[in-house]
Parts: structure tokens; C-alpha cells; sequence
């Protein structure tokens, strides 16, 4: 499994604008074929920073959703909420506990 961390930072003003926007997003994205598992973060202290986790079944599945217009269209919009640059991490998935 292949995992993708992407931290995101957003303008306090944005904020409800990005929740209501990923809200009608996160069904596309974790329907997106390759994507098992789609979950949105918020930091408990800055709370203008965001997380979101998404597992893939292989890398090639990643890039193929990063190569796709829902993609372009998704990231087009969020990234005028940023106030700053995001970071992203990919990273594989060695122990899970449940």
C-alpha cells in the first residue's frame, strides 16, 4: 500500500470555502479507481493547517489520479485558499494496529 500526506495551509477567511469545497469533492477523489482510503485532517493548535491521507494501491495510481482533469480541477480551486506552499509526502504503509 502507498500512502500520500499532503499538508496544506489556508487563509483563516478560506477556511469554510475549502471545507464546503472538499466536501463535494472527497466522494470523486475516493472513487477515483487505485484510491482505498481518503481522510481529511485539521492540527488541533494552527488550525488553518490541513492534512489529508489517501492510500493507493500502487504508486502508478496516484499518478495516473495527478494526471487526471479531477485532479487539475480540485487542486486549480484549493490552491487559491493556500497561504503557503504545501508539503506532500509519499510514503509506505509498514505497520497498522486496528
Amino acid at each position: 500500500m502507498f500512502v500520500r500526506i499532503v499538508k496544506m495551509s489556508f487563509e483563516p477567511s478560506d477556511i469554510e470555502a475549502f471545507l464546503a469545497y472538499f466536501e463535494t469533492k472527497k466522494h470523486l477523489i475516493r472513487g477515483f479507481d487505485g484510491c482505498e482510503f481518503l481522510e481529511l485532517y485539521r492540527d488541533k493548535e494552527n488550525t488553518n493547517i490541513f492534512f489529508t491521507y489517501s492510500y493507493w494501491k500502487a504508486e502508478s495510481d496516484l499518478e495516473t489520479y495527478r494526471n487526471s482533469d479531477l485532479f487539475k480541477t480540485v487542486w486549480a480551486t484549493t490552491k487559491g485558499f493556500f497561504n503557503d506552499k504545501p508539503e506532500a509526502w509519499s510514503v509506505d504503509k509498514l505497520v497498522s494496529l486496528k
